[in-house]
């Protein structure tokens, strides 16, 4: 069964933000779209690919008022000595990381390779009445495009039509 449409689960957990930790949750983005998505590990070779394009990407989903936010089953130690590598991450990486070592967020959105015991690659995009909107999932050796993810939010927060590669400030389908 699809998680379109139905409420974001309840989620809470320690978080990697700007070198702190810090407890948040869906409660802290209740009233404002967000984005959710994971990545199976850190110290890995794609995955920082898509960690960096969603930095890279944050001030233009900030434009739209919409909040990033990372998800992998590592911990918050990892988190922060993976983030402070500079060959890795020339750009210091701004939006949380959710640390889900005990796998309740990764459950609840059923993104949890079990017998890995890792997260597949996955983008949510929840909007502001706390609604999940969008819901992909990729195997793990295949990165997904941040800048689809925001389009994505774009063209749902439009409330039009929008066809395939639409771009905001562009027309709708008639």
């Amino acid at each position: 069964m699809s998680m379109i449409g139905r409420k974001e689960p309840e989620w809470r957990g320690t978080a990697y933000h700007k070198g702190e930790q810090k407890q948040i949750g869906n409660k802290d983005y209740a009233g404002k779209w967000h984005v959710l998505y994971w990545y199976p590990l850190d110290f890995t070779f794609v995955c920082p690919t898509e960690i960096r394009g969603f930095q890279e990407h944050l001030n233009d989903f900030s434009d739209d008022k919409i909040d990033v936010i990372g998800v992998s089953t590592d911990s918050f130690y990892s988190h922060k000595a993976w983030f402070a590598d500079r060959k890795t991450f020339p750009q210091e990486i701004t939006h949380p990381v959710l640390a889900d070592t005990n796998h309740s967020v990764s459950r609840a959105f059923e993104v949890l390779k079990e017998d890995a015991g890792v997260a597949y690659r996955a983008s949510v995009i929840v909007d502001d009445k706390g609604v999940i909107r969008a819901y992909h999932v990729n195997d793990t050796a295949v990165g997904r495009s941040p800048k689809e993810v925001l389009r994505t939010a774009q063209a749902l927060q439009s409330g039009g039509l929008c066809g395939a590669d639409w771009k905001k400030g562009e027309k709708f389908v008639a």
